[in-house]
């Protein structure tokens, strides 16, 4: 990966219900033609996380998350830089070990993008089974947006075409 490409990397499991958020918002991006380097789907193991945004100038994250007290549908943007520590999380994220745990280990290796910012969107069910509840499937073209405002900031604030 170069120093100037952007990664874009939806978490999630699509057979845990409000899990497959990411997945959903990926797709309806890359149906649209989506401007990265690179479109992963990822379960959210940090060392898998680090593989697919080591060395990029961007990496957006797409992940559903857990709120207590939660609020389905609800959507968080989350920016951090190279520099930072960990993102601040709305709550836990779907998975054991996750998106703060790679942020802190990819950190310590040297290994964060020069940016990273998470779109997370909170989900209520995440049981097994498919479909994604009401208030997280209306949430998902929101989420597809704001990927798509990210990608458009990156593009006019370094002058990538």
């Amino acid at each position: 990966m170069t120093a100037d490409q952007v990664v874009l990397i939806g978490v999630g499991n699509e057979y845990r219900h409000d899990d497959g958020a990411a997945a959903a918002v990926l797709a309806e991006l890359t149906a649209c033609g989506v401007e990265a380097d690179r479109v992963a789907l990822c379960d959210g193991e940090p060392t898998r996380l680090i593989d697919l945004w080591d060395g990029a100038a961007l990496a957006v994250v797409v992940d559903a998350v857990h709120s207590h007290p939660g609020d389905p549908g609800r959507i968080h943007r989350i920016r951090t830089r190279g520099d930072a520590t960990r993102p601040e999380h709305p709550g836990g994220g779907s998975h054991g070990l996750g998106l703060g745990e790679a942020v802190a280990l990819a950190r310590v290796l040297g290994r964060l993008p020069g940016e990273l910012v998470v779109i997370a969107v909170e989900g209520g069910d995440f049981t097994i089974g498919q479909g994604l509840g009401p208030e997280v499937a209306r949430a998902v073209p929101r989420a597809a947006e704001l990927v798509r405002e990210v990608l458009a900031e990156h593009r006019i604030r370094y002058g990538r075409s």
